[in-house]
């Protein structure tokens, strides 16, 4: 199968992916990710693969609803544009699997299957729910971050804070661990509080996507600035 004809541009700040489809050809997307197309492209939503893996998705952080793009007599053009600013990663699959994060995943070529993967435990005390989102198949997959990405070719053993993960491939293994060197006590109450002191442990070989900003430390920065109703 022949992959898209793509290009990303904007980077690393305000990525955006421009995909030519050629007639017969389809691409993916999460709702509201384009930004323009031609006319001459067919746009259909619905939940792809059923009700099933749609609500697989739900539980990943993603939506149910998937958008597809269509060139059926003519070539046209399509733009996606993350909802978040941040950098944006093309990763073609060859018969194998990749796990994104939650709000991770913008786009897909036909090819590739989206499901849920059950993370267990450690993917609640990472902070990012219970379920990874899993792409699997041969095709095309794109997918963004908050900030820009750093691309680690993991070939032992690889440390991440758990708030930075992007991506990942599925020759790695991984758990969570508490941040080494943390007092106990300083650990529990980052965790309890503040998010911090659990870590993601990857071995293996295998790569592995993060990103250089992480969105709840902007959040506690802006809370102390929101508009406060006065009490009269």
């Amino acid at each position: 199968m022949s992959g898209l004809d793509f290009e990303i541009s904007q980077r690393p700040d305000f990525a955006i992916v421009s995909v030519q489809l050629q007639p017969g050809q389809s691409v993916f997307s999460e709702p509201a990710a384009m930004a323009s197309m031609t006319p001459s492209l067919k746009m259909k939503a619905g939940l792809k693969g059923g009700l099933k893996k749609a609500l697989g998705r739900m539980f990943a952080g993603e939506s149910m609803i998937v958008n597809t793009f269509t060139a059926e007599s003519q070539p046209g053009e399509v733009v996606f544009a993350p909802g978040i600013p941040g950098d944006l990663m093309h990763y073609r699959l060859d018969n194998n699997s990749i796990f994104l994060q939650r709000g991770a995943f913008l786009a897909h070529s036909e090819g590739l299957e989206m499901s849920a993967k059950w993370g267990g435990a450690k993917g609640f005390f990472s902070g990012h729910g219970l379920v990874l989102l899993k792409a699997q198949g041969t095709g095309d997959l794109f997918f963004n971050s908050f900030g820009a990405i750093l691309e680690i070719d993991v070939t032992d053993d690889y440390v991440v804070d758990t708030g930075y993960i992007v991506a990942f491939e599925d020759t790695l293994d991984y758990k969570v661990v508490v941040l080494p060197g943390s007092r106990p006590a300083k650990t529990i109450k980052n965790f309890l509080f503040g998010g911090e002191g659990l870590v993601c442990k990857f071995s293996g070989q295998g790569k592995v996507w993060i990103q250089t900003r992480y969105i709840h430390p902007l959040l506690s920065w802006v809370y102390p600035f929101r508009p406060v109703q006065s009490k009269n």
